[in-house]
Parts: C-alpha cells; sequence; structure tokens
C-alpha cells in the first residue's frame, strides 16, 4: 500500500509520453505502420526511444519527395499535399498494406492500426505556422472493422523544431487514446493535450468513425472542442458532418447571421433572406463563390448556465435541416468574429444584425480589456469591405419601427456611429416582411415546451414538422416522460 502524507490531496496522474509509448510496444498484439510527411518522422521517434518497438512498429517512412508521394499515394486533384483526402489516401493505402502482408493465419490475434500525417511547419519567413492533418485507423478487437479519428490541426509556436516535437507529443496521446479511452470519447480529446498547452496547436476539426465510434455524433465533438478551449470556433455542414474552416471560408465572400435559433423562426429566415439578396448584388460579389454561416456563440449555448447538449443538438437538427452551414464560436464580440474570418479570407463580407445587437456593438463596456477600446474594436471589425445589414425593430407597445436612422446609440458613441452609417458601412434592410416582426423565439420555445398551440405558423413550415416529427424542444415534456419510465 503506498506511503500517504497528511495534507496529500487526491490527483490524477497522467502517464509520460515515455509510458504511453512503452505501454503500446509491450502490448504484443497491437502492431502497424507510421507514415508522417512534412515534420520529420516525430511520432514514431517516441515509441522508438520507449524500448521493445520491434513488436509494434511494422514499417516507418516519410515520402517527403512530392513525385514519390505521389507514386506511393496517388495525384490529387488539386495538387495539394497537407489535406483530409491526402490523409485518407495515406491511412487506406498503408492499411491495405499491412492486411496484405501480415498473415492472418499466422497472427490471429494482431490488432492492426496505421497512423499518419501530412503537415507543414512554419515556412523560413515565418508569416505561416503551419498545419495539418493527422488520422489514425485501427482496430481494437482481431478481424473487426476499423475504426477512425482524424482532425485538423493549426500550429502556434513560432519554431519548426518545437512544431515537430509538439506534433509527435500529439500523435503518441492520439494512438494511445484511441486504445485505451475510446470508450469515452470527450475524455480521448482531452488527454490529447497530455504534455501540450493549449497555445502550442490548435485542433480545429475532429471527426470519428467505425463500430466503436457508432453511437458518437461529431457536432458534439466539434462543441467539446469549443468548449474544452481547443480552438475558438468550429463548423459542420449541412449533412452534419464536421468541416474544416479553412476548407469553406478560404477566399471566399462571406455573410454571417448571429443569434440563438432556438428556434429558427420566420424572422430568422426573413433576415437571412432579405440580407442575401442585397449582399448578392454588391460587386465583386457571386453566388458561386459566397459563404452564408449561421454562426451560435457558447456564451449563447450557457444562457441559461450549463451548456444542454440536447439543445444545442436540437439547434444544430434544425438549421442543418434548412441546409444551413452553422460555425459553433467561443466570439462574444462581433470583431472577433471579422478577425477570424480574415484568417481565410480578403473578400467582401457582411453581418446581418437586429437593431438591439448594433447598438450593442457600440456599447463601450464590450471594449474595456482592450488598450485601444472601443476604437481598436472598431479598426477590426468595419475593416475593408465589412457591411452591416440591419433589420428593423417593432416597438410591441407602440407599433414604432427603429431602423438605422432612427436608433439611438449613447451620447458619446453618437458621432462614431455616423461616421460608419454615412460612409455606407451600415444599410436598412427594407423589404421585410412586417406581418412577423412580432415573433420571438424565446416566446416560441415557451410555448413549444410547456406544450401550447399556436407555435406553428411563427416558424418555416420544415423546422415546425421537423419539431414535430423528433420531439424538439419538448423540454418539460421529456422530463416528465423520463421520470415516468423511471419509476
Amino acid at each position: 500500500m503506498p506511503i500517504t502524507i497528511m495534507g496529500d490531496k487526491e490527483f490524477e496522474n497522467v502517464p509520460s509520453i515515455n509510458s504511453k509509448a512503452l505501454r503500446i510496444n509491450l502490448n504484443e498484439n497491437i502492431y502497424g505502420t507510421f507514415s508522417e510527411i512534412g515534420a520529420g518522422q516525430e511520432t514514431v521517434r517516441n515509441f522508438f526511444r520507449a524500448g521493445g518497438a520491434s513488436g509494434t512498429i511494422a514499417k516507418a517512412m516519410s515520402a517527403y519527395d512530392k513525385d514519390f508521394s505521389d507514386a506511393i499515394y496517388g495525384v490529387e486533384n488539386d495538387r495539394r499535399y497537407v489535406t483530409e483526402a491526402r490523409l485518407k489516401k495515406m491511412l487506406s493505402h498503408e492499411t491495405g498494406l499491412i492486411e496484405e502482408r501480415i498473415s492472418r493465419d499466422k497472427h490471429p490475434n494482431k490488432l492492426f492500426f496505421t497512423y499518419a500525417n501530412t503537415v507543414a511547419t512554419i515556412d523560413f519567413a515565418k508569416k505561416y505556422k503551419g498545419h495539418g492533418w493527422v488520422g489514425v485507423r485501427y482496430q481494437v478487437e482481431p478481424g473487426e472493422d476499423y475504426n477512425e479519428i482524424l482532425l485538423h490541426i493549426r500550429f502556434h509556436e513560432n519554431d519548426a523544431r518545437h512544431q515537430q516535437n509538439t506534433l509527435g507529443i500529439l500523435g503518441v496521446n492520439l494512438i494511445y487514446g484511441a486504445y485505451y479511452k475510446y470508450d469515452n470519447p470527450k475524455k480521448l480529446l482531452r488527454y490529447l493535450y497530455d504534455h501540450i498547452d493549449k497555445d502550442q496547436i490548435e485542433i480545429d476539426t475532429i471527426n470519428f468513425s467505425g463500430p466503436r465510434f457508432e453511437n458518437v455524433d461529431n457536432r458534439l465533438m466539434s462543441l467539446q472542442l469549443v468548449k474544452n478551449g481547443m480552438t475558438e470556433a468550429v463548423m459542420f455542414g449541412p449533412d452534419g458532418n464536421n468541416v474544416l474552416p479553412a476548407k469553406i471560408l478560404y477566399k471566399k465572400n462571406i455573410l454571417a447571421l448571429r443569434g440563438s435559433f432556438r428556434p429558427v423562426t420566420k424572422v430568422n429566415m426573413d433576415m437571412y433572406e432579405r440580407s442575401k439578396e442585397m449582399f448578392l448584388k454588391e460587386s465583386k460579389v457571386s453566388e458561386e463563390n459566397t459563404e452564408i454561416i449561421f454562426e451560435i456563440t457558447l456564451s449563447n449555448l450557457r444562457a441559461e448556465g450549463e451548456i444542454d447538449e440536447r439543445d444545442f443538438m436540437d439547434r444544430a437538427e434544425l438549421l442543418c435541416s434548412l441546409g444551413q452551414t452553422v460555425m459553433i464560436s467561443n466570439f462574444q464580440e462581433y470583431f472577433k468574429v471579422v478577425e477570424y474570418f480574415s484568417r481565410y479570407s480578403k473578400q467582401r463580407m457582411g453581418l446581418t444584425m437586429g437593431v438591439q445587437n448594433l447598438i450593442d456593438v457600440f456599447d463601450e463596456k464590450y471594449y474595456r480589456h482592450l488598450s485601444g477600446g472601443i476604437l481598436e474594436a472598431f479598426g477590426k471589425l468595419f475593416f475593408k469591405d465589412l457591411k452591416v445589414y440591419l433589420y428593423p425593430l417593432k416597438n410591441p407597445e407602440t407599433g414604432e419601427i427603429t431602423t438605422s436612422e432612427s436608433l439611438k446609440v449613447h451620447p458619446r458613441m453618437k458621432e462614431l456611429y455616423k461616421f460608419f452609417k454615412y460612409n455606407g458601412r451600415v444599410e436598412d434592410i427594407k423589404d421585410y416582411n412586417p406581418e412577423i416582426m412580432d415573433v420571438y423565439s424565446r416566446e416560441v420555445l415557451k410555448m413549444i415546451s410547456e406544450g401550447e398551440e399556436g407555435w406553428e405558423s411563427m416558424l418555416p413550415e420544415r423546422t415546425t414538422a421537423m419539431i414535430k416529427e423528433k420531439n424538439l424542444f419538448h423540454y418539460k415534456e421529456n422530463k416528465e416522460k423520463a421520470k415516468t419510465e423511471e419509476v
């Protein structure tokens, strides 16, 4: 029995990277290949150093030369090498080879795996920090279908050697987690950062698949990335699959709508449709080169305390069913959203918002943490070609309509607001539907959750059908049902 001293506290003992690699090596059944391109053989190096690697490593390789790489894995249509498609080809090719070359008759208990990465580290000019795709395809039982974990990383360190070392640690964490933490994907995510600080590397996309992850919803895994501070924003497409933000946003014109979408109302869709029409009329903007993003902030998800995953999934289901691309972010201020988009595109950008949101944008209290205050924030927000499309507000008591011409900001901000207004950075949405201006999502949600009637007419038909079909947002009813089932 270990000795304890008065005052000792319980803590989680995180295995060292060497211990993790050694545990894998000492398992006589875990056996596979490593294929690492772009940052040296940093992951497999840890397994070689741990000892006993001959029973684990079938092959380790780095096809650095592009012609060699193309000869092995094939030529990509876009001629790029640091892509998800390339990673998948690497995993498929190497898995096929190990299945072909290692006899199941001779080794019936082997658990095959293939680890691969294709990355670009920081350039000599230190202009581009670098990024990469990392993945593992593996078995937990002999002969079972393969499980797969794929993730995209962005480097934040300013030295190539540091990036290589961090990548090697991440690779060991991934392989170790794949085998020993697969039963709890949320914990597996956190363990990826064992012995790594979050300011060293960012994981902005992750996807689980295979028999061990058949009940995993990758949208929830995306939410965990933001919630755990592993990235600032994640995206998923209309099909519900996680997508790489850079792939969606690169060199695109971007129109973003922020909201709770709890649920999506006719007002939300009117804002979307009207602002889209206006945005597409801007010069140099075409529908083919435009991406529209529905953004939900983490603070919005936490509006009523701890994040409710069921509530999140209900919103995600509805937005995806309407064919929308969804972004979950950790950005409270609009200027941070614009900064994030500007990483990937220098094209035109638009923000669709209501009157109250714009009034909040001109509130100084949100910028006290910035050395340059509100002027610094506005310098980032209204950079280049950004424009705000403003949806009017109807006073429920007087019926008065507030637009950009009549809204009131703090007296100290009045001249600043005029500057942006008269320079065409704020434009009213005029062709709106006045009959739906009394619809508020919080009231609709209350009606749905309490079983009241009449909410159907406030939502798009597709949204109404889905809520009824899948029993979404019926929290009160669902809780009572759960209690009954327990009894």
